[in-house]
């Protein structure tokens, strides 16, 4: 497994060809809502596995917090631990940027999963995109 933050034209593409493949083809959200203002300025990780771009994420220092977002891998590669590396990855790029903690919203779904990284749900659901969530949050420091 491969961990870099994106930074050429191509690794770009694979973080946004995975983010289409994810919450555009398979969940239904429209490009509109995927992609948005925050993209350009954004923190990239792009995860790879056996040499093929398979999962990513994207962070933002929001005041001394790390807002991660966007964090998705594509299903072929799903159960690899992929999902765990980017979410480490988004924190420790929070982290160098000044963050003390690290706040998502996660999924309802996705919920257990970043339980078991450290997260604690701070929130009551509400809908994204049309998709249940949860606000979570974990200190990094």
């Amino acid at each position: 497994m491969q961990v870099q933050t994106a930074q050429s034209d191509q690794e770009l593409e694979d973080v946004f060809r995975i983010r289409r493949t994810v919450f555009v083809d398979e969940q239904g959200v429209s490009e509109e809502e995927e992609y948005d203002e925050h993209d350009p300025t954004a923190s990239h990780i792009l995860v790879s596995y056996n040499g093929e771009p398979a999962g990513t994420g994207r962070v933002r220092l929001i005041g001394d917090t790390a807002k991660l977002e966007r964090i998705c891998v594509l299903l072929e590669h799903r159960k690899h631990g992929i999902g765990a590396a980017v979410t480490t990855a988004l924190e420790e790029e929070g982290l160098r940027q000044g963050a003390v903690k690290a706040k998502l919203h996660g999924q309802t779904q996705a919920a257990p999963f970043y339980s078991k990284l450290g997260y604690e749900t701070v929130s009551d659901v509400f809908h994204e995109a049309g998709i249940p969530h949860v606000i979570m949050t974990k200190k990094l420091k």
